[in-house]
């Protein structure tokens, strides 16, 4: 599908995205291992989520979808069945990471594949450490998927440090840990997403070499009620796009606002774009709200370090905002970007400098000097839904037309993504009727009779 897009005049109302992909993920993950039944409400519409769903049922977990809610029917942390053919995570490194970790603790063998692009990502990351636990795991000859799994003689619990910071990574361990006898003990030297941590209420301390969470091999995971805010991640584009055009104002209705994920708002502050957080409660283990941003002049800001596992996801529309900011931003300590399911780094340079902006590759990142413009021009997703979805949005700040080709891997994480924008834009600032951006060749439209 190729996505055309116009410059807008602004953006401008209130919307409300999928559940977040990240607790989806877990919710479905943590529902199986229980014993008996959990309701999620708001879960993810994505691509990724689906496939999660997709490996449970595989692996003999009843699954119901219903008027707004799933239900999953646990048997109990062991209960997984030999499934009958290959696992397929689909495009979903999430999917990989984390069930991974479930299945080395698992009495059969299986096979565990994705797509061309998962196939590529690198799995030693979770292949190092959990062979060490006593798991039986052969990879593809460059350390990536499908992954053969095999029954372990003896799983045992570790303390493993994590050489970088990562959600995925860390989940997978905790997860493995749950199945292994003793204990297990994951060391971040900078923390990451603590949707694992939230949900099954782990403890973290403060330790010698960082933040260390515990999980034993007789932990029991009860049957929960999830109500998943809003995918923070999602709800950035919209955000950012009210930054970049004068006029606008854009409200995110019911987003996590977990601070292990709020990165991108208090870069946007840091930028100079006007931040308003209202209604803040918690659901699920997690406090979220409404998020409002309005466009003010923006400035070039530097990231690194910790904020970098904060935002991660959002690198690349940040560098969208970065063009239009006075000054430089620089963006390093990021060399994950290139792990996923693009090399982003990559992507985001090529199709800014295609934009006409003046950004420069580094090999943890990026360095993007604002100009105030970008021009339209045919711009390649790289099949990577966040690539899409972000320059998608630099397309209604630019000047002219722009093409995004293959914009279809939106939908891997956020399905509603073209409609919503067609909603909030404004094409012509004296009226205040949002005109279509959209055309689609080949016939494809997104499928929103999908099925969980």
């Amino acid at each position: 599908m190729d996505y055309e897009v116009r410059g807008a005049s602004a953006v401008s109302g209130a919307f409300k995205v999928p559940g977040d992909k990240s607790i989806s993920h877990r919710a479905l993950l943590f529902s199986s291992l229980a014993n008996g039944l959990s309701e999620i409400k708001g879960i993810s519409t994505g691509a990724d989520v689906i496939s999660t769903a997709g490996c449970l049922k595989q692996l003999g977990v009843d699954i119901e979808r219903g008027e707004g809610v799933v239900k999953v029917y646990g048997k109990g942390k062991r209960a997984y069945r030999a499934p009958a053919s290959t696992l397929d995570a689909g495009n979903s490194g999430t999917t990989m990471r984390l069930l991974t970790g479930l299945l080395v603790g698992q009495n059969f063998e299986c096979t565990l594949t994705g797509d061309e692009t998962l196939r590529r990502r690198p799995m030693q990351r979770i292949v190092e450490p959990l062979s060490q636990m006593g798991a039986t795991i052969v990879p593809s000859y460059n350390m990536t998927a499908p992954l053969k799994i095999f029954p372990s003689k003896k799983f045992h619990g570790i303390r493993y440090e994590l050489p970088l910071p990562s959600a995925q990574v860390k989940s997978c361990i905790l997860l493995a840990g749950m199945l292994a006898e003793g204990e297990t003990v994951v060391v971040e030297p900078v923390e990451s997403r603590d949707h694992t941590e939230r949900m099954l209420n782990l403890k973290k301390i403060n330790g010698q070499h960082g933040l260390e969470t515990t999980i034993s091999g007789d932990f029991t995971v009860r049957p929960e009620s999830y109500d998943i805010a809003g995918d923070i991640s999602s709800a950035a584009f919209f955000l950012a796009a009210a930054a970049i055009l004068p006029n606008s104002s854009v409200t995110a209705l019911g987003v996590t606002l977990n601070p292990t994920r709020t990165g991108i708002l208090d870069v946007m502050k840091e930028m100079g774009a006007k931040v308003l957080l209202e209604n803040i409660h918690e659901t699920t283990g997690e406090p979220i709200g409404d998020v409002t941003v309005s466009h003010s002049e923006l400035r070039g800001v530097d990231i690194g370090g910790s904020m970098i596992p904060r935002l991660i996801d959002e690198l690349p529309i940040i560098a969208v905002m970065a063009a239009f900011a006075n000054g430089e931003t620089v963006i390093h300590d990021a060399h994950d970007l290139r792990r996923k399911e693009s090399d982003r780094i990559v992507a985001v340079v090529d199709n800014l400098g295609a934009m006409g902006a003046d950004v420069e590759e580094l090999d943890d990142g990026f360095v993007v000097r604002g100009t105030g413009s970008l021009q339209g021009n045919e711009l390649d997703s790289y099949k990577d839904h966040r690539i899409a979805m972000a320059f998608a949005v630099a397309g209604l700040a630019a000047r002219g037309e722009t093409v995004i080709k293959n914009a279809e891997w939106a939908e891997i994480s956020f399905p509603e993504f073209f409609k919503i924008s067609e909603k909030l834009v404004i094409r012509d600032i004296n009226h205040t009727k949002p005109a279509s951006s959209r055309k689609v060749k080949n016939g494809l439209e997104a499928d929103d009779g999908r099925q969980m």
